[in-house]
């Protein structure tokens, strides 16, 4: 009896890691036990969340900077405390967000030739959260937009150029493990250690959905889909199976598909490639990178294969299109975080011409702007601007907008009115701290058996 098999462009996409002159060596990534991706990249660099004592640090390295780094590699240094997220502005690739134990928020711009020394001065600082900082996550069609989550329960939303927090988004009851803006930067999706799956609409500072996505109390994420408008959860079961689920933001109630993977307990990280609708799952402690084809019709995701190595990854990051190999057929490039090394993993699908294969590159992601942050807080929408790749494509040097912070000068009270309020403020701030250090007492006597 024959089988029917699915005709697909990418059924024999095979994955190809890097030869050792083409690693990045001696990179010290982070042991943080944070669900982040530890990693990101973009068309210049890519930057490395580090294990780095005595305060908060990460680096970030040209692409063009293979082989062993050394010892005293330049690092970014201003947090006090680790660095738990880092996120490049996708539309300037010299400027970079980092967010941290700390409590704070840091804008930094690194030169065009990468870091010669250690850098310690941000050009942005942003005070809002007042907790840890997990995650950040710039706005793909609006300039100077930045989405931050923490442990304070709270997303706010900020003005980067202006230093300003615009929307600060309440409504999440535990901490808030990942937050994704969908295709047109309209919306967010989080997942909460509550298990609930929220959408936010932050301009209206509301949770549009909110829906329990997996039953498991281990960690989740979710994103979305792309040009679909779908959502992606990924968690455990209650059996502590690891599980990804779909789910139509428009009857949220129900998954529209659901699928188990396997036992292990590593959290995993996806990424979902919008010009080829392809699904990457790459687990953490895992030496495997699983893939999948999204269709429209039941039941949406079909398992192609995936890509295998003895090597675990903490973390893992894609790079833009525009920075891929297009003579090799390459259709996606990861940058896999070992202990000690980035190892780029090249995706490609097997072709025997050598001409441009257009059926495997549509339009992509431009790296440039349809809005300003003015007209995105202003309430405008707009989907991201596009680019053939191909033949007379040419990719852009210099960033594609100039930053211009604005620095807030820091004044005192003006009047004994605001004198009392910002001294009421700091009398509740410290009480705050206080009740917060009698709980770590408390717990590190516990530990200590009461010793």
């Amino acid at each position: 009896m024959s089988r029917f098999v699915r005709s697909s462009k990418y059924r024999h996409v095979f994955g190809t890691p890097a030869k050792k002159e083409h690693i990045y060596d001696n990179i010290k990534v982070s042991r943080s036990a944070w669900d982040s991706n530890k990693v990101k990249a973009n068309n210049k660099f890519f930057g490395v969340c580090w294990e780095a004592s005595g305060g908060g640090a990460f680096c970030v390295v040209p692409l063009s900077a293979y082989g062993k780094l050394p010892a005293t590699l330049p690092l970014i240094v201003g947090h006090k405390a680790a660095v738990l997220d880092i996120d490049f502005n996708p539309f300037n690739d010299n400027l970079v967000a980092s967010g941290s134990e700390d409590g704070t928020v840091k804008i930094w711009n690194v030169p065009d030739a990468g870091l010669t020394a250690n850098m310690d001065t941000p050009v942005q600082n942003l005070i809002g959260h007042r907790r840890k900082v997990g995650s950040t996550d710039f706005n793909p069609v609006a300039n100077n937009v930045l989405a931050t989550s923490s442990t304070d329960f709270k997303v706010i939303v900020w003005d980067v150029e202006k230093g300003d927090a615009k929307f600060d988004l309440e409504g999440h009851t535990d901490i808030i493990q990942s937050c994704a803006w969908n295709y047109n930067g309209s919306l967010l999706a989080t997942a909460c250690k509550d298990k609930k799956m929220r959408v936010v609409d932050p301009r209206t500072q509301t949770v549009a959905q909110e829906v329990v996505s997996h039953q498991g109390v281990k960690g989740s994420r979710a994103i979305w889909l792309g040009q679909r408008e779908l959502l992606f959860s990924i968690g455990f079961s209650k059996t502590s199976e690891r599980q990804f689920a779909i789910w139509d933001p428009r009857n949220i109630n129900t998954a529209i598909h659901e699928t188990n993977i396997d036992t292990a307990s590593g959290l995993i990280m996806p990424y979902y490639d919008n010009d080829t609708s392809m699904l990457y799952l790459a687990g953490k402690g895992d030496g495997n990178i699983r893939y999948y084809e999204l269709v429209d019709e039941a039941p949406f995701c079909h398992y192609l294969t995936e890509f295998k190595s003895a090597s675990p990854q903490r973390g893992i990051a894609f790079l833009p299109k525009t920075a891929l190999d297009l003579s090799v057929c390459e259709i996606a490039r990861a940058m896999k975080a070992t202990g000690t090394a980035i190892e780029p993993i090249s995706f490609q699908v097997p072709r025997k011409s050598d001409m441009f294969q257009d059926d495997l590159y549509p339009p992509t992601f431009s790296g440039e702007p349809n809005l300003t942050s003015e007209q995105w807080f202003g309430g405008e929408n707009a989907q991201p601007k596009l680019v053939q790749l191909g033949s007379g494509f040419v990719k852009k040097e210099a960033p594609a907008t100039e930053f211009k912070p604005v620095v807030k000068e820091e004044s005192g009270p003006a009047s004994e009115k605001e004198l009392r309020d910002e001294y009421e403020k700091l009398k509740k701030r410290v009480a705050y701290l206080e009740s917060e250090l009698v709980k770590k007492d408390a717990k590190i006597k516990e530990l200590s058996g009461g010793n």
